[in-house]
Formats: structure tokens, C-alpha cells, sequence
């Protein structure tokens, strides 16, 4: 499982996160212009196969009106700290996890 953090997640959680997901990028590692646009976030998760991480609401819209791949994890849990995010997605492991292998749900939001 590839998961790709928005630029609206710090890039600190990618070393937080790894031990549980080996394949976590930054969104301004992957080549794109620094501030990516959405839409060419949206094209290259797609492309490259990643799970998008955040909690923009673009992204949840884009869902419903492209439908996916990519999938996205929507972070609803208002401002909280690196440290928070990383143990909410270690805590949902689980359930990332059958996101990505359904045929059927692009979306798990997190509360």
C-alpha cells in the first residue's frame, strides 16, 4: 500500500508513519511544481498507484465527481499535531488497508 501526504500534511509524518506504512511520499517529493495543483496531485496518485492522505475537501469533491482510483483518506479531525495524525493512521491500519484492497469504496474518513 503507496500512500501519498497532501501538501496541507507535514512532511515529518512520513518518517513517523513508515514503520506501519513502508511506502509513504510527501506530495513535494514527487516532482510536481511546489504548490501542486489538485488536479495534478489527483493524476499522478492516480498514475502511481498511491492512496491520497488528507484533509482537503477538493479532493473528497473530485471523488464523487471522477469517482476513483485514486482512493483518499479524508482527515476530519479538525487541526490536530503531527504526532496525532500519525497515531490515528497507525490506528486505522486496518482499515486503510481494506480501502485499498475494495472494489467498491474510494473514500475512508477518519474522525
Amino acid at each position: 500500500m503507496k500512500l501519498l501526504l497532501d501538501a496541507n500534511l507535514s512532511w515529518r509524518l512520513v518518517n513517523q508513519l513508515t514503520p506501519t506504512f513502508p511506502y509513504v511520499l510527501h506530495v513535494e517529493r514527487t516532482g510536481l511544481p511546489i504548490p501542486a495543483e489538485d488536479k495534478d496531485i489527483w493524476e499522478w496518485a492516480k498514475a502511481n498507484d498511491y492512496i491520497i492522505i488528507t484533509n482537503d475537501e477538493d479532493f473528497f469533491n473530485m471523488l464523487i465527481q471522477r469517482s476513483f482510483p485514486p482512493k483518499i483518506v479524508m482527515l476530519r479531525m479538525g487541526n490536530q499535531s503531527t504526532k496525532s495524525v500519525a497515531g490515528m493512521l497507525h490506528l486505522r491500519f486496518a482499515e486503510i488497508q481494506l480501502l485499498q484492497q475494495s472494489d467498491q469504496y474510494g473514500v475512508l474518513e477518519l474522525f
